[in-house]
Order: C-alpha cells, then structure tokens, then sequence
C-alpha cells in the first residue's frame, strides 16, 4: 500500500512547486536602492606659529606680609581708630588702651630720675671735700671710702632711673598701635572697654596687598626635567635669570596678569613630593587678595615652531589618538598623532600632521576611512598670543 502512495505525494509536490513558481513569476522585481548622498564634515588647516611650551598648576595668592596685632602692655582698650576691612597707611593710628596707669608710671619714673641725680651731685659734692681736705688729717681714710663708695653707687642709681623711665616711655608708646605697614586690615577682634592682655590678645590682622605673592607647587617629575634641561643649556634656571609666569583668575580662560618667580624652597616637602614656588605680582589694582585661588602657567624654554589643530579633531582608539584627512579625492583618511601640549582650545600635534593637511573638525561620527565626503573649510583657528612666543621666555630650576 505505501508503495502506492509515494508516487502520487511526489505528484503532489511537484505540482505545488510549479504553481509557487507561477506565483512569483507574476510579482514585480524590487526598485534599485537609491544612492546616498556624500555625508558633509568642516575642515581647517593646521596652524603653524611658535609656541612656547609650559606647565600648568593650581596655585594660590599670599600676602607678602602679614601680622597678627597684639598689645604690649595690658589694659582696657580706649578706642579704635580704622574701619573694618579698609586700606591702611604705614603708621596710621588703630587702637589705644587706656593710657592712664602708664603716664603715671612714666611720672615716677622721672622723679626717680630726678632724686638720683640729686644724691648724686650732693655726694660728689661730699667727695670733693674730703678729697681737699684730707691731707690735713681730719678725715679718716675710711671716711673717704664710704663717701666715694656711695657717690658710685648714686651714678649706677641714676643708670637704673633713667633705664626705668625709659621702658616706662615705652609702655606709655605701647598704648598707641599704629600700622607696621601699609595694608589692608580685617575685622576687629575686639571692642572698646575691653581687657587687652600683652602679647596675648590678637586686636586685628594686616596683610599688605601691593606687591602681592603667587604660591604654586611643582612636582617631583617635573622638577627633574626642568633641572634636566637647565645642565643641557635648554632653559635658563629661574635661581639665576628671573621667570616669568602667567596668571589666570578664576572669572576668565586666559591668563591677563604676569608675575615673576622670586623665591623657590630649599627643599621638596616629603609629605606632598612637591618644590614650592613664589612669584611676586603687582597688584596696585588689589585684583589679587591673600586666599584666592589661581591658575598658573610656566613658561618652559624658548618659543618653538609648532602646528596646532583644534582639540575637537582629536579622536582615542585604545588609548591611541589619532585625526581624520582628506585625501585630493575628498576621501578620509586615519592619521595616527603623536600629541604635544594644549594651547588655549588647540593642540600642539608634534607627528602625523602637516599644515598643507585637511583635518576634519566636525562631523567625525558620520565618518569612517574611506568615505568619500563633502568638505565645508572653517575658520582658521588662532592661538592666544600669552602662550606663543609673545608670552614665553626661559625657566628652570
């Protein structure tokens, strides 16, 4: 019986495979795929131009001097003469205790002066004499002795008086706080009325403004390289040659003030591995005060010439980055780079790219090598001067 059936299932089957085929024979072949259009991306050369390169750090402001206001002598505060927060003048009058108990002491102190000088001319007077008459036998030796004994030591009492009424010029002086220097001064610390105690009380803080210092830290790594290239005659060692530095606030991108190293540490502090550096800045405008934070820029040899493109050209594949080209067919082209340092919104690119090059810009993600693209230029990029030769100069350590 199955050997009846399999012939007319395999009928069956060839039947439908036909009809399938008249089918499709009936429908219409797809429409061809239309092209697509060339995706657009905007270009720009690369720009040449000298460039000094430079290290970059955090730094803060200080104030080249500052001081605690403390009484030297104790008692209660008089008055104060400055308002709060305000600029002050070398030698401008602060604060005055209450000068009463010192005037006194100063008037004793002179009438001590006064009674020994006193005894001290009644006594010479009193050694002169015996001095006349003792030849003539009627003053004992002894006498003599004691009178010239007791005249010294009025001299030496006089010593005493006139040191005593000195320091007690002194204290009366102490009672009058004037500015060590010119400044600005903060908050008072203490009212009228109240107890001062010497050299314990802390009145007021003064921190001159102008000139002003900038502190930044550099690295161990970097410390070493700039002494590297100072014993291989590169950069000029800021010790010997004075540095300039740039200096960015926190309300801007570039760098509008400029200031000069004048102090390096003797020493790299073991707890950070650091070398602390100063540069002096002129601030007779007061844009800098002591607690502001900083970004500083140093300059690091001589300007060099350099081609820079803008750092949204750069792409990263495994940690390796790279630019896309135009070839003379509009095609793209990977470019592998060797990176220098960052310049405002460009970089330096120290291999791979040549200024006659067409470095894509914008459009990378529609891109790939190969493509064939629709170019746009750009604008040409511009460097701020304070990084390119303009702003550089010579440092080391």
């Amino acid at each position: 019986m199955n050997l009846r059936l399999r012939p007319v299932a395999a009928g069956f089957l060839t039947a439908g495979l036909v009809a399938i085929a008249s089918v499709a024979g009936c429908q219409k072949a797809p429409p061809p795929l239309a092209k697509t259009k060339d995706p657009e991306v905007v270009i720009t050369r690369p720009t040449a131009q000298p460039v000094t390169a430079h290290e970059d750090f955090t730094g803060h402001v200080e104030a080249m001097r500052t001081v605690d206001l403390r009484a030297q002598v104790t008692g209660y505060l008089k008055e104060v003469h400055f308002k709060d927060g305000t600029d002050i003048d070398k030698d401008a009058p602060l604060f005055e205790i209450d000068p009463a108990i010192y005037e006194a002491e100063l008037e004793r102190a002179k009438a001590a002066v006064v009674q020994a000088e006193a005894r001290y001319d009644r006594l010479t007077r009193d050694f002169n004499r015996v001095n006349r008459v003792g030849d003539k036998g009627t003053v004992t030796q002894e006498e003599i002795d004691r009178i010239a004994g007791d005249r010294a030591e009025a001299k030496a009492a006089i010593g005493v008086a006139v040191a005593v009424r000195g320091l007690a010029e002194k204290n009366l002086a102490f009672t009058r706080i004037q500015a060590p220097f010119s400044g600005r001064i903060g908050k008072r610390m203490l009212d009228p009325n109240n107890l001062v105690k010497a050299n314990d009380t802390v009145l007021a803080t003064l921190v001159s403004l102008d000139p002003i210092y900038v502190a930044f830290d550099i690295d161990e790594r970097t410390v070493f390289r700039l002494r590297r290239l100072v014993r291989e005659g590169k950069i000029v060692s800021a010790r010997t040659s004075p540095t300039k530095v740039l200096i960015g606030v926190a309300d801007e991108d570039g760098y509008s003030l400029s200031g000069v190293i004048t102090v390096i540490d003797n020493r790299v502090e073991a707890g950070t591995g650091t070398l602390r550096v100063w540069a002096t800045v002129e601030n007779s405008k007061t844009m800098l005060s002591p607690g502001m934070f900083v970004r500083i820029r140093l300059p690091v040899g001589s300007p060099k010439p350099s081609i820079l493109v803008p750092e949204e050209a750069l792409g990263s594949d495994q940690g390796q980055r790279y630019v896309f080209i135009l070839n003379d067919k509009d095609e793209v082209v990977y470019r592998a780079v060797k990176l220098g340092p960052q310049v405002d919104r460009l970089r330096v690119i120290e291999s791979g790219v040549t200024p006659e090059d067409r470095v894509i810009i914008s459009g990378l993600q529609r891109v790939r090598p190969g493509v064939k693209v629709l170019p746009k230029m750009a604008e040409p990029p511009k460097v701020d001067p304070a990084a390119s030769a303009s702003g550089g100069g010579s440092t080391g350590r």
